[in-house]
């Protein structure tokens, strides 16, 4: 699957690959579009849960100390089956769900048992994690999301922010009309979505990854927003985006909302992480124009917020945690990267304009 939205995934994937040894299995479809109909009917007695969903099977060759099986939601679950026999291969199993909402749990009662195929179970969503471990009956972890700091970040030559607001994905109506008509008042240079990008289809996933990265260290503010902020599945559950992670790497102010969930005080505990403005624009220019007339304090949130990203919220930290909980020894290549990420983030803290590329 190419879709957009999972292409941060997929640059976790590489990120992994790049730092140990490991085989990627991607999955085909066999019997087109149409299963994903068939997965997300109601199945009332689990039939279908242990069943290849109608993809390419695969035979394991080698003996694995590790499988990772990454699902956006439940409903992919039974993608699993399409590797024939994994857990005689896999000495330690670990399922890792993307997205699953509290208000979902009991739709879902009836797929919890095939949880027990794994060893650890790990899931994106904070708030989820106290009510599936308990309706499982067993430990559950909290994995946040993250970003290939590397390639977001601009340094160690910061590029030209050229571009004053760029906004991706879910937005406010509210906030986007107001940079809407300052940019027609050609106030402001604002670049934004114009169709819906999330669901479509990407030619590759690392020249979209290299693409937004590469927009978004030539931004000065960019838009961030809770979760799903405006999608009844939530049910008022606050969760942090992607959008957080990715727009802290390269360096923009993030202006938005600062969702009201312990995860995001957790994980974006510096001053100024994202300065707040009312989801209905109502604000936006005014706060645009008090950061404006002090450049050096933009200078500095942004430059922080690339620091804490490096240090913080690289894909690199969120294996580090998956290999602690599973006890796996990862290879030399994650201290290579977890130095990288240290001394890039040591030279963004203490560079000027002038020293910008003399990094190592």
């Amino acid at each position: 699957m190419r879709s957009t939205f999972r292409c941060s995934i997929y640059e976790a994937e590489d990120v992994l690959v790049d730092i140990d040894d490991v085989d990627l299995v991607c999955l085909e479809q066999g019997w087109g579009r149409g299963h994903q109909d068939l997965l997300r009917m109601p199945m009332y007695h689990g039939q279908l849960l242990f069943m290849n969903p109608g993809l390419k099977r695969v035979q394991l060759t080698q003996e694995y100390d590790l499988f990772v099986a990454f699902f956006q939601s439940f409903w992919e679950l039974p993608h699993i089956n399409a590797i024939e026999k994994w857990r005689d291969h896999c000495k330690t199993s670990v399922c890792w769900i993307d997205e699953i909402w509290v208000a979902q749990l009991p739709g879902y009662k009836h797929w919890i048992r095939a949880l027990s195929q794994f060893d650890y179970i790990f899931i994106g969503c904070r708030n989820t994690v106290a009510t599936l471990s308990k309706a499982i009956g067993r430990t559950c972890h909290w994995l946040p999301g993250a970003v290939d700091a590397l390639r977001f970040s601009p340094y160690p030559n910061p590029p030209a922010r050229v571009i004053d607001i760029y906004s991706i994905g879910r937005r406010w109506e509210g906030i986007h009309e107001a940079l809407l008509q300052a940019a027609g008042d050609r106030e402001v240079f604002y670049v934004y979505d114009t169709f819906a990008a999330a669901m479509a289809d990407v030619y590759d996933h690392r020249q979209h990854r290299d693409l937004f990265a590469n927009v978004a260290k030539r931004s000065r503010y960019l838009t961030v927003a809770p979760a799903k902020m405006d999608d009844h599945i939530t049910r008022g559950q606050v969760e942090v985006g992607y959008r957080y992670y990715e727009g802290a790497a390269a360096g923009a102010v993030m202006i938005g909302q600062p969702p009201k969930c312990e995860a995001f005080n957790e994980l974006f505990q510096w001053p100024d992480a994202v300065i707040a403005i009312n989801p209905d624009g109502s604000d936006i220019m005014t706060v645009l124009d008090e950061l404006g007339s002090d450049p050096a304090r933009v200078d500095a949130i942004g430059r922080r917020n690339a620091v804490e990203a490096l240090l913080r919220h690289d894909w690199l930290y969120r294996w580090k945690e998956i290999f602690r909980v599973t006890g796996i020894e990862p290879m030399p290549g994650l201290a290579a990267r977890e130095r990288r990420l240290k001394e890039l983030a040591d030279f963004a803290s203490n560079v000027t304009e002038n020293e910008a590329s003399v990094f190592p």
